[in-house]
This record gives C-alpha cells, sequence and structure tokens, in this order.
C-alpha cells in the first residue's frame, strides 16, 4: 500500500520529473490559449468575419478538437496494450501529435478562410491529444499522493508562458501586424517541448520521494 501522507512543494522542485512536466505545460499550454483569446481576432482580421459568423468555423475548430483529446489517449493505450513500454508509448503519441501540429505554420497564408480552418482544427486536436498524454506523465512519474500537487505546479507554468504568450503576440501584432510569427511559433513548440521533457526524463522513471 502506498504512503498517503502529503508531499510538500518544496520536495518536489529538485526532481527533473516536476520540471519535465512543468516545462511540457509551460511551452505548449500557451498557444491553446493562443488560440481560446486570439482566434476570432485572428478570423476577422483575415478574412473579415463578423461576430455573427464566427460560429461555423469556431464549432469545427472544437468539435474536431475533441476529437483529438480522446484519440490522444486512445493511442498511447493502445500501443502500451501492445507491450510497448509507458515511456515509449507516451513520447511516440507526444511526437505524432507534434508532428500533427506543423502545419499550422501555414494557416497564416491560405486564402481560403476553411483551408486556414483545416490547419487549424488539425493543430487544436493535435494539441488535445498532446495534452491528454502530458496530464498523464505526473501520473507515470510521481504516487497518486504527490500527482495533484505535480499537476498543480505545471498549471502554474502553463498560466505563466499563457501571459508571455499573450504579451508577445501583441507586441508583435502592434510592430508588424502580421500572425505569422506566432504560428511558426504554435507549429514548432510542442517538438521543442518534447525534446526538453525527454532531456529532463529520458525513461520517464518514477521520482524517488522518500
Amino acid at each position: 500500500p502506498e504512503s498517503s501522507a502529503k508531499v510538500p512543494w518544496l520536495k518536489l522542485l529538485p526532481h527533473r520529473q516536476t520540471w519535465a512536466f512543468v516545462a511540457a505545460k509551460f511551452t505548449a499550454d500557451p498557444i491553446w490559449w493562443f488560440y481560446l483569446f486570439w482566434l476570432a481576432k485572428y478570423l476577422d482580421k483575415t478574412y473579415q468575419v463578423t461576430l455573427g459568423k464566427l460560429a461555423a468555423p469556431l464549432v469545427v475548430i472544437y468539435i474536431v478538437s475533441d476529437v483529438g483529446s480522446i484519440c490522444g489517449g486512445w493511442l498511447s493505450s493502445s500501443l502500451i496494450k501492445r507491450g510497448w513500454s509507458v515511456n515509449s508509448a507516451r513520447k511516440t503519441a507526444m511526437l505524432i501529435c507534434g508532428l500533427c501540429v506543423i502545419p499550422v505554420i501555414f494557416a497564416w497564408r491560405s486564402s481560403n478562410m476553411w483551408v486556414a480552418v483545416g490547419f487549424i482544427g488539425l493543430a487544436t486536436a493535435a494539441h488535445q491529444a498532446w495534452s491528454a498524454n502530458v496530464f498523464t506523465l505526473a501520473s507515470d512519474m510521481f504516487p497518486r499522493r504527490a500527482v495533484g500537487s505535480v499537476v498543480g505546479l505545471g498549471g502554474m507554468g502553463g498560466a505563466v508562458g499563457g501571459i508571455l504568450l499573450a504579451t508577445l503576440t501583441g507586441a508583435v501584432l502592434q510592430r508588424t501586424g502580421s500572425y505569422q510569427p506566432i504560428f511558426i511559433l504554435a507549429g514548432t513548440i510542442y517538438l521543442v517541448a518534447l525534446l526538453i521533457v525527454h532531456l529532463l526524463s529520458p525513461r520517464l522513471e518514477p521520482a524517488e520521494l522518500e
């Protein structure tokens, strides 16, 4: 039986596994917030989509995101059932998600709104699939009594990243008027995040808290 003693936050900070999870949230979560907060403005500015006509593209994007969320969990679980290690299954699923995000780089260049919506929908679906696996990393690497605290630290990292990206987005748009740099960042940051996770926790080995 596992110990039920609480794990202080300060006891989690020295572990590389904690920072692997925080890094995954810090880098990728802000991209989701970018879609939530800036997507309507992007569609309006680029394709002159008025508020009354935003419903259709946004509904498509978020329904596709729901599908991605389910598929991400299914993919890694399916690989584990086939005999893959947890480390290989999680990171392979995350790699596939990171690759699926890359086409969003071209969304800003599309002259057709629905092509851009397709790129963005694929990216948001891949993000949700990515997140399904990232959240599970906490329970892969930590005992149950520490999972909530680790996820909380990761959530804080994601929120700080969101603040920074929102500030950066505003500055980029004010200076250049172009979404290109943000979409390039959105299309590449997941692979960077996966590399950081792998460097900090090459085998997703459980953290030794005792």
